[in-house]
């Protein structure tokens, strides 16, 4: 057992020393080219991640809140449009939303995977309902084949936010190919994890992907005609080009993480105030966050606790969206999601970067087990 070391919430360290020498070649190639926008390593890596995904269309984009935004603007979300999003997720699901001057309107959460409830969904649509954002949290998708089919039957598209979750399937089926329009991050802390903000958007529709292509530089077809208001939502050619070369490994990547949450799951069984997480049935999870609850109001005294033991762990999420004070005039009443302000109250996410060994998940069980018992 490790004593008196750190273990930290991620260490991209190790990772990226061992494609070092290739990401170097790379990024030679790309500065002796001249190209730094849209050339040929965006081409590569839109290519090889609509494969991955068994998508037709694959477009890198600036950020995953920019995937999400521009994917928003593709189906013309506008003021008044109401898109129906999780309580319980990061901020640019609702935040995109009311960029465009659209109604969030927060649906609760499922407490066994943190995912967006389908019985709600179906009470929250209105007349003026125009999109269903889904997110899959922590790299485990939700309930997406019902929530297609709720939007099919309503017609109303439905986007997935993968921000958390490439390589997460349903059924065998890839998170982000259920619906109209998936949307990834590539931030550092991903499953995929670049080296600064990227994103990408994947559709199978023609024209959605037309229009993303024409959003993403500024509306612009051909050059200096606009079509649309757009954005400046290109992936760098760098980006692009250093992020193919972390993507031979990603199912590496997404193998170590699944091994370090089985490790975790064994280590943690049966303790008292512990809720572990669960991969739900038919799903293949990529545990891009490994989120335990404790129950009994424990939760900041076990985060604190590591913290002073040099552990890295986090709270995602501390407060719900419709509490949060940006989204108030969006929200009629209180306690709107109660599952979702459980679990912000609850939830605690333990390392789980792929790199880790045995022997650091067991000193973070270790000094988890001995704070209960304090």
């Amino acid at each position: 057992m490790l004593r008196n070391v750190k273990v930290p919430l991620l260490d991209l360290k190790d990772q990226n020393a061992k494609i070092k020498a290739k990401a170097m070649e790379k990024f030679s190639e790309v500065f002796d080219s001249g190209t730094f926008i849209l050339g040929k390593e965006v081409t590569n890596f839109e290519k090889n991640i609509a494969e991955y995904l068994g998508t037709k269309h694959a477009i890198g984009v600036s950020s995953g809140t920019d995937a999400i935004l521009v994917a928003l603007m593709a189906l013309g979300i506008q003021e008044s449009d109401e898109v129906i999003c999780p309580s319980f997720t990061f901020f640019a699901a609702a935040g995109s939303v009311v960029r465009l001057g659209g109604t969030p309107v927060f649906v609760d959460v499922n407490l066994d995977d943190f995912n967006i409830s389908c019985e709600e969904i179906c009470e929250k649509i209105s007349a003026k309902t125009r999109a269903i954002l889904a997110v899959h949290l922590f790299g485990q998708t939700a309930s997406i084949d019902k929530i297609v089919k709720i939007g099919r039957e309503a017609n109303i598209p439905v986007i997935e936010d993968c921000a958390q979750s490439l390589g997460a399937k349903r059924h065998g089926k890839q998170g982000g190919t259920f619906g109209e329009i998936g949307c990834f991050s590539f931030f550092p802390t991903k499953n995929l994890g670049g080296f600064g903000d990227s994103g990408l958007v994947c559709t199978g529709n023609d024209a959605i992907a037309e229009k993303v292509k024409i959003l993403r530089v500024h509306g612009m077809k051909p050059r200096y005609f606009h079509r649309y208001i757009g954005g400046n939502f290109r992936i760098d050619e760098l980006q692009a080009a250093l992020l193919n070369v972390k993507f031979q490994h990603i199912e590496a990547y997404i193998a170590n993480r699944r091994k370090n949450a089985e490790i975790y799951l064994n280590a943690l069984e049966g303790l008292e105030y512990i809720i572990l997480p669960k991969e739900i049935e038919g799903n293949f999870h990529t545990w891009n966050q490994f989120t335990i609850r404790i129950l009994d109001g424990k939760r900041d005294m076990i985060y604190q606790t590591l913290q002073a033991n040099d552990v890295g762990c986090s709270i995602y999420y501390p407060l719900p969206l419709d509490a949060q004070e940006c989204f108030k005039p969006f929200v009629d009443r209180q306690n709107l999601t109660p599952n979702a302000s459980l679990a912000s109250k609850e939830v605690l996410s333990l390392p789980i970067y792929p790199e880790l060994t045995t022997d650091q998940i067991l000193h973070v069980t270790k000094i988890l087990k001995q704070a209960l018992r304090s």
